[in-house]
């Protein structure tokens, strides 16, 4: 059986079962098998035979696989908040700092990347959590989402149809193989998984390297000078998980010539995210230690392990201004509170402990906010 013909049987559960895995995080190409399924409908209807009514067919039911799978998601967001994300960041195959584009582009455009998410590889996977997680309506999800999913379908179908006669013959070299290019495919999908998974622990040992854990930083946060520590979280991560180390500078990376001109090169600094995963710090430390800073660190594990370790943290602000903006107010703040103290037992670690009658526990509870700009 020609492969244009098992398509044109079974070409419909085909599409449905790879966008449906595809949406859920499945590492299948769901775009070449739109191709494929475009083209052989196209070679089916050379007699003259309409090939639209299919073509339409096909595409809804893209959609509603798309749409199914991407409702896992969307639901695990509402529900679960930043935790779907970081699962997402932890079973990725695709670089970390996608997360926080996504995040990024989210801010900026909202709901409606959602209809140019399917095209960019790893946009879609995490922006329809976000979707969830920022408290997007799910009538308006559905609408964006599909609208989404139906110009990515179309794209691919059409490519499908303008070069259905080159793609004949690739059909018929398939065809010759017969189950050997279901292995050949089966192989080169696993080399491309493969790839991907090496290169991605390729980059996390090179950047793990030098790294500082939670307690060496809390040591170093009662010692003098006090070190410069960057939250450099996007604000819609602070938005979803309001917290921060205290005494933390917001910082963005892409902005690191300014970042480099504005501080001292001698003072040590730390940078922390949020995913454990998230490979952002990594890059930036190592971008400064390359500009001349001699002692730049990432946080290991970010701020769930500074959390998990039972420390204290600052609570945002609503509105998110921020009155420290310079390692010397960061030290002002400081030495008119004291830091905060770990926790004694495990729950501590759940909730921040209360002001002790010293002075209040965080550099938030003195009366210095927190947060990202609105």
């Amino acid at each position: 059986m020609l492969l244009h013909q098992l398509v044109d049987r079974f070409g419909p559960a085909i599409v449905f079962v790879n966008v449906m895995g595809s949406a859920l995080g499945l590492p299948v190409p769901a775009m070449p098998t739109m191709i494929v399924v475009g083209a052989s409908i196209a070679l089916m209807a050379v007699n003259g035979a309409a090939f639209w009514p299919p073509l339409v067919g096909v595409l809804c039911v893209a959609v509603a696989g798309g749409v199914l799978g991407d409702l896992v998601w969307f639901q695990g967001g509402r529900k679960y908040g930043d935790k779907t994300l970081k699962t997402i960041c932890k079973l990725s195959l695709s670089r970390d700092t996608c997360v926080k584009k996504t995040e990024r582009f989210f801010g900026r455009w909202g709901v409606r990347i959602l209809l140019v998410a399917k095209f960019i590889p790893g946009l879609s996977l995490v922006s329809v959590p976000l979707a969830g997680a920022m408290g997007v309506k799910l009538r308006s999800f559905v609408a964006h989402d599909g609208a989404g999913i139906a110009l990515w379908g179309a794209v691919g179908l059409t490519v499908g149809v303008i070069f259905a006669a080159q793609l004949e013959m690739v059909f018929a070299m398939i065809s010759q193989l017969g189950r050997q290019a279901v292995v050949v495919i089966a192989v080169l999908l696993a080399i491309y998984v493969s790839y991907r998974w090496w290169r991605r622990r390729a980059l996390m040992a090179t950047l793990e390297k030098a790294r500082i854990s939670v307690d060496e930083l809390y040591a170093l946060m009662n010692d003098e000078p006090l070190p410069v520590i960057f939250d450099i979280r996007s604000p819609e991560k602070r938005m979803l998980d309001p917290a921060a180390i205290p005494g933390s500078l917001f910082a963005d990376e892409r902005d690191l010539a300014r970042i480099i001109e504005s501080y001292d090169k001698s003072r040590k600094v730390v940078i922390y995210c949020s995913c454990p995963n998230e490979v952002s710090a990594a890059w930036m430390a190592k971008t400064m230690r390359n500009a001349g800073f001699r002692d730049v660190v990432p946080l290991t594990g970010g701020l769930d392990a500074w959390r998990l370790a039972g420390f204290q943290v600052a609570t945002l602000t609503e509105f998110g201004e921020l009155a420290a903006t310079t390692p010397e107010e960061v030290a002002e703040m400081a030495a008119m509170c004291p830091w905060p103290v770990k926790a004694a037992s495990a729950s501590a670690s759940a909730s921040p402990a209360p002001a002790s009658s010293a002075g209040p526990a965080s550099l938030h509870e003195a009366g210095f906010p927190h947060g990202d700009r609105a």
